[in-house]
């Protein structure tokens, strides 16, 4: 009974060892700028469906996405290609990055994946002023 617990216990020892995960995080900007709730959907919909992708959260604010991902199972260049996939290209957000507004920065706002600008920019200022 003693030798039948130790061979159990070092089982699950050995499975809690192979499962755990190495779980990072990478933010990312994307282009056309993610500036509306069409474009986080469009995101968060495709994006989930790549291996490896275990949580995605996006941010309008400063245009980032933000992705937890299983490092075994997936790198940052395979998420940028899936980016691709859906017609964004994606990049590493820098810390800077992560608290501006890009469509502030020159005051107008960018075409977006809408590919029309609006009338008014994301600073509330008309872009024909």
């Amino acid at each position: 009974m003693i030798m039948r617990t130790k061979v159990l216990l070092l089982a699950l020892a050995a499975a809690i060892t192979c499962a755990a995960k190495d779980i990072k995080t990478v933010v990312l900007k994307t282009n056309p700028v993610m500036h509306c709730e069409n474009c986080e959907k469009t995101i968060k919909t495709n994006i989930r469906f790549e291996k490896g992708i275990k949580n995605i959260k996006t941010n309008l604010d400063n245009n980032t996405v933000t992705i937890e991902y299983d490092a075994d199972k997936t790198n940052v260049e395979n998420i940028i290609a899936g980016f691709k996939k859906i017609n964004y290209e994606a990049t590493e957000a820098n810390e800077a990055d992560a608290t501006k507004k890009d469509c502030c920065q020159d005051g107008k706002q960018s075409d977006g994946c809408c590919g029309k600008k609006s009338n008014d920019d994301c600073c509330g200022k008309k872009n024909n002023e």
